[in-house]
């Protein structure tokens, strides 16, 4: 059963320039998903300013949800944003991977009840960065300038077709950045956990907690692809303690969050139900 509509979900903050290459990526997108909500954990004006422009420019409804900028809060913008969500499916990526052009198309084709779906991640180096910005270069196949992973560029989805559903979490392929579920597993999970704060695996316990209800893991290789613009690294101090929430999940089979989605749903839109 190929999902009835879709909701492309991006997560951002404070990356404007980073988040209109993705934003023209999806302009290019084979299959345009049915709406784009941006969950914006605390961006300022610029980043608006932006998100207004190409609300004019998509073909589809962009909505921007905002939160207050009171530290890494990514769990607390991505609930927010899915409460927001109409789509039957969701596709989320980060705010700063740019869409190979099939991506919505290959996640949507790839898509089966009781399986999520997590894709490749290909790196755009630092010394690619200046041109990148300047020309606004959104297309990347294998033999692109300022790539490192090249093999994970190469979109050949019959080749992909040998990887198969998993009852196993993969913890070293698995990314937030480029994945997707039913919206209606979200909500039996209650979201993402807010107990994340800082840098840590909220991505990553969500998708331990879809396991713990019986959904699989499929690997999207040779389609799904992302290019991510590289950035410095991130501040991990808040690692011990994410490990700790998820080790627990893992341990406790932990199937909902006690603050996750649904402290939401009410205020959201009718769409939210």
């Amino acid at each position: 059963m190929s999902p009835a509509s879709c909701t492309l979900l991006i997560c951002t903050y404070n990356w404007p320039e980073a988040l209109e290459l993705v934003l023209l990526s999806v302009l290019n997108q084979s299959r345009l998903p049915d709406e784009v909500v941006i969950a914006d954990d605390g961006s300022g004006a610029p980043t608006r300013e932006l998100i207004e422009a190409f609300a004019r420019r998509l073909p589809m409804p962009l909505i921007h949800v905002w939160q207050e900028d009171d530290g890494h809060r990514k769990a607390s913008a991505l609930n927010k944003a899915l409460a927001r969500a109409s789509g039957e499916y969701v596709v989320q990526i980060d705010g700063d991977c740019i869409l190979h052009r099939h991506f919505v198309a290959d996640h949507l084709a790839a898509a089966r009840p009781g399986c999520y779906l997590y894709g490749s991640r290909v790196n755009i180096q630092e010394s690619r960065l200046a041109s990148l910005f300047a020309d606004k270069t959104v297309h990347f196949g294998p033999f692109s300038r300022g790539i490192s992973k090249r093999g994970r560029a190469l979109h050949w989805p019959a080749l992909g077709r040998r990887y198969k559903p998993s009852a196993a979490f993969s913890r070293s392929k698995f990314r937030g950045c480029n994945c997707s579920y039913w919206r209606a597993d979200a909500i039996e999970v209650n979201g993402y956990n807010e107990a994340f704060t800082g840098w840590g695996w909220e991505d990553s316990e969500f998708a331990i907690r879809l396991h713990n209800i019986g959904r699989l893991g499929r690997r999207l290789r040779y389609q799904g692809i992302v290019f991510h613009i590289w950035h410095p690294e991130r501040d991990k101090s808040h690692a011990p303690v994410s490990d700790e929430i998820e080790q627990a999940t893992s341990s406790q089979k932990r199937q909902r969050c006690e603050l996750g989605l649904d402290q939401y749903l009410d205020r959201a839109s009718p769409a939210a139900g």
